[in-house]
Order: C-alpha cells, then sequence, then structure tokens
C-alpha cells in the first residue's frame, strides 16, 4: 500500500506505543492543554526555539515524561483544517525511519479528520527503483488520536480519498518506457475491477472508425497506439451525472514541434489528467457516491517520426470540426476535444476536464494554484468544492475578444497563436470549449456547464511542502471528489 495504514482511536497518545509522538502544537502560551500532559516538554522545546508558527518542525524528548522521540509540528496560531492538514501531513512526510507514529493536536477533536488527511497524504511513498533506501522509509502506520465520535464511515472515506491520490503520484512516477497508452488503458482497467463499473477501450482500430481525429493525428507518430478509455460508474438512483475527462499524454516530446531537452524532462508527467479521472470514478465507485461519473481518458504519445502530425496538416475532430495544427506541441487539447465531444454525446449534467495543458498558467499562477475557467456558475461551485477541500484554485477568464484568435485560414480553426504567447492559457480553454455539446438538440440551447481545470503548474512540484513530497502532487482530487458530494445532495 503507497500510504499509511489509517488508525483513529479514542486512547490517550502516551498509550499508543508508536515508535515516535507527533504533536501539532500552536504557539506555546497556547498549547498549555497538551503540553500539561507532559512535564518537561515545554521547556525543552523552548530551548530548542520551537515557535509554533506554521512550518515550524521540531525533534524533541521529554525525559520526565517518556523516552519516545517527539516531532512537535506547528500549526500556527489559530490552525484551521487546511493549516492542521499540511502541518500533520508534513510532520509525517519528514519522520522517515520510524515503522509507527501517533499522531495527537490540541484542535484535533474539532479538526479529526483534516489530521487523518495530513497523515494518509504526508505518508505516501512511491516503492521506486532505488536499490539502497531503506533508511528513507516512511511509517508504514499512523494513528491519530482523537476524543471525537468518529464513524468508521469516516475513516473509509478519507482512506478512499487517500487512495485516490496516491493512484495518481503512483502513475506518473512510472517512467513512460513502462507506462504508454495500451498499458495505461490495462492499467485503468486493472484499477476499477472489482467495482460496480464499465470499462471500454478503444484501440487505434475502433478510434479510427468513430472519427476520434484528434486522439489518432497525436499519437500516430508514435509506435505506441492511442487509446480512448471509457469508465462509467452509474449507482441505481442517480440523478446527477458527471463526466471527467483527462489529458493521458504518456509522453511529450512536443511531436515535429520538438521540445528542447531541459522542457522534456519530466514530460511523463502530462498524463495526470487522465490518471486523474480515473482516481476520481475509482474513489466515487469506492465511496458509493450517488452520482453517476464517468471518467474518459484521453490517451496518446506525442512522439516525432515520419508518420507524425506535420505543423500545417489539418485534423478532422470527432464532430467534424477542422482544425490547423500550427503547433504539434500544443496536442492536449486536441485529444481533449475528441473526449469532451464524446462526453458530451452522452449529455451529462456537468462536465470537468482535467489537463496539464498550457505553461502559461504557471506564468499567470504559479506552481500550486490551479487555473479554473468554465461557465461561471459552475466554476464558483467548484472553487466552493475547492475551499472545502483545502486546495488552492483560482478563476481565468474566457474574454470574447480573444475569440477571433481561434480562426484558421484553412479550417474551422487553428491550435495555437504561433508567435503570441499573450493569454495562452485562456486561448487554450476557448478552444476547448468549442467541443462542449449543447444540453439539447436546439441549435440555440446552453453549452453544457463545464469546468477546465489546467494542472500544468499545480499537478507537480519541485520542492515540498505540506503534506505534499517533490514530484506528482495529486491536485484537483480531492476538490472533484468535494463537488460530486455537492452534485449528490
Amino acid at each position: 500500500m503507497p500510504y499509511p495504514e489509517l488508525i483513529v482511536s479514542p486512547t490517550a497518545l502516551r498509550d499508543s506505543g508508536a515508535d515516535a509522538l507527533v504533536l501539532a502544537l500552536p504557539p506555546l502560551d497556547h498549547a498549555g492543554e497538551i503540553l500539561a500532559d507532559w512535564p518537561g516538554l515545554e521547556d525543552s522545546l523552548r530551548g530548542i526555539g520551537f515557535t509554533g508558527a506554521a512550518g515550524n518542525t521540531v525533534r524533541a524528548f521529554a525525559p520526565q515524561s517518556t523516552s519516545t522521540p517527539i516531532i512537535a509540528v506547528g500549526t500556527g496560531s489559530a490552525p484551521d483544517a487546511a493549516a492542521l492538514r499540511d502541518a500533520v501531513g508534513a510532520a509525517v512526510r519528514t519522520a522517515v525511519g520510524f515503522a509507527e507514529l501517533a499522531v495527537a493536536a490540541p484542535a484535533a477533536d474539532s479538526l479529526w479528520r483534516a489530521a487523518a488527511e495530513g497523515a494518509v497524504l504526508g505518508g505516501y511513498r512511491f516503492a521506486g527503483y532505488k536499490t539502497t533506501d531503506a533508511a528513507k522509509k516512511r511509517a508504514s502506520r499512523v494513528t491519530v488520536h482523537t476524543a471525537a465520535d468518529v464513524d468508521s464511515g469516516a475513516t473509509e472515506e478519507i482512506r478512499a480519498i487517500g487512495g485516490a491520490v496516491a493512484l495518481v503520484k503512483d502513475l506518473v512516477h512510472i517512467p513512460a518506457q513502462w507506462l504508454g497508452p495500451a498499458d495505461l488503458a490495462d492499467r485503468a482497467a486493472e484499477e476499477v475491477a472489482g467495482l460496480p463499473i464499465d470499462v471500454e477501450i478503444l484501440d487505434e482500430g475502433a478510434l479510427a472508425e468513430g472519427g476520434f481525429g484528434g486522439i489518432l493525428g497525436v499519437g500516430q507518430g508514435s509506435d505506441r497506439p492511442p487509446r480512448l478509455v471509457r469508465l462509467s460508474y452509474a449507482p441505481e438512483g442517480a440523478s446527477r451525472h458527471v463526466a471527467v475527462v483527462g489529458k493521458g499524454i504518456t509522453f511529450d516530446t512536443g511531436g515535429l514541434s520538438l521540445k528542447p531537452p531541459a522542457s522534456m524532462v519530466g514530460m511523463k508527467y502530462d498524463m495526470c489528467g487522465a490518471a486523474t479521472a480515473l482516481a476520481v470514478v475509482r474513489a466515487a465507485a469506492q465511496l458509493r457516491l450517488p452520482v453517476a461519473v464517468t471518467a474518459w481518458m484521453c490517451i496518446a504519445d506525442n512522439m516525432p517520426s515520419g508518420r507524425a502530425t506535420r505543423p500545417g496538416d489539418v485534423l478532422s475532430m470527432l464532430d467534424g470540426t477542422t482544425v490547423e495544427v500550427l503547433n504539434t506541441d500544443a496536442e492536449g487539447r486536441l485529444v481533449l476535444a475528441d473526449g469532451l465531444v464524446a462526453a458530451s454525446r452522452t449529455q451529462p449534467d456537468v462536465i470537468i476536464d482535467v489537463a496539464t495543458l498550457t505553461g502559461a498558467v504557471t506564468v499567470a499562477l504559479g506552481n500550486r494554484h490551479t487555473g479554473v475557467m468554465g461557465d461561471d456558475a459552475t466554476v464558483a461551485r467548484y472553487l466552493d468544492a475547492a475551499a472545502t477541500a483545502g486546495e488552492l484554485a483560482w478563476q481565468l477568464p474566457l474574454p470574447a475578444h480573444m475569440e477571433d484568435e481561434l480562426d484558421s485560414p484553412i479550417a474551422d480553426l487553428q491550435n495555437a497563436k504561433i508567435g503570441d504567447p499573450a493569454g495562452g492559457t485562456m486561448f487554450a480553454a476557448l478552444f476547448l470549449r468549442r467541443f462542449v455539446g449543447r444540453t439539447s438538440d436546439e441549435p440555440d440551447a446552453p453549452r453544457i456547464p463545464w469546468v477546465h481545470l489546467d494542472i500544468a503548474g499545480s499537478g507537480t512540484t519541485k520542492a515540498p511542502f505540506g503534506a505534499t513530497d517533490k514530484g506528482p502532487t495529486g491536485a484537483t482530487i480531492r476538490t472533484i471528489l468535494a463537488f460530486l458530494e455537492g452534485e449528490s445532495r
């Protein structure tokens, strides 16, 4: 299991028997309640400069109380759920070399769920390919001690969410040499085996027969043909249906618009969106959410070869829209276009697409905020869910005056603005909106409510923070699941 076994216990922390104790504490002047149980600890913490500020982490002993190592982590003076989640997550993530940890905090009785989520998320570990890494192993079991009355179903929910995040991280960590389109499609089927999820995998022949010109056009330069995977969870009695469309470029060289060497490093992560779609539908089924969820994984390998799509070629998307491909490195929007059309044909109540789509989003929002675009009402609901989940997200506009920039002189649309980097994230979203279907067959019917999530910045991180380790982050998973819970009410 890539994350630690989670136990929530009403027993006292000192009776845990764990190898190390984690205390999530506010500044010491406000931590009297918990420090009273540990004679000598306050003096020890003051002596080594512990402040209780968010992110402040130290190791200490309370010689009058216990010989077990104590890891004190600061939550700030008025910790909310996000602060406690990050504090516990950071402590568990950095406390290597202990098989079992026990966690307590003054705020854990009211915010125990945040502490438990932090423990699961912070304890993630990728088995990896290192041959000597024993000293850096994270705890295999974490017990959160709280006096709160905790329902067993709530802990199962946290485990499912932790498993969803871990699944995305595991898939993104796997080198592209072992995770081509067919491999990812097969892995998706394996991950949902035994759950009430219907699986359909379209190979290159079925894609050609169906008219999926975007996915085929991106994947035709690779020796590993593309795939489209549909995963459908449809519980009896569900009154809402949400489609999640994910970009799954198993490796992105840029195609014939070849990336420079430094930009190509790490491009195995360009399938984050498809992995997220898979993880969300699996978690929805595990949690038995009363809302139908369909994942569309749009999977291709973007490689240069004599067969590859050339700049200036015209592709025909699933709905017949023609696209002049000016930049083969703007490939994600091409595979997503087919996925959005396919999802729209099922007439869901909401479509969410998620993709590591544009480097421009990091220029606008940095590396932790997800760029969110779509119709205002649905975006607002998504942002509310993000606030509940404690994930950073920010709405960007879809300016009407940029619509003309999509026009091609020889096709319906062009996929890029060559030589003009302005508003690249919004341009890509405007392109995608053209493929979101209508709520009915009436030509003037409104488009299906839609949210576009650009995780090119938030999907990975070069430096660890809070519960998140360096590498893939699993961004948006917890928010999408919170959104689905809102849809089911």
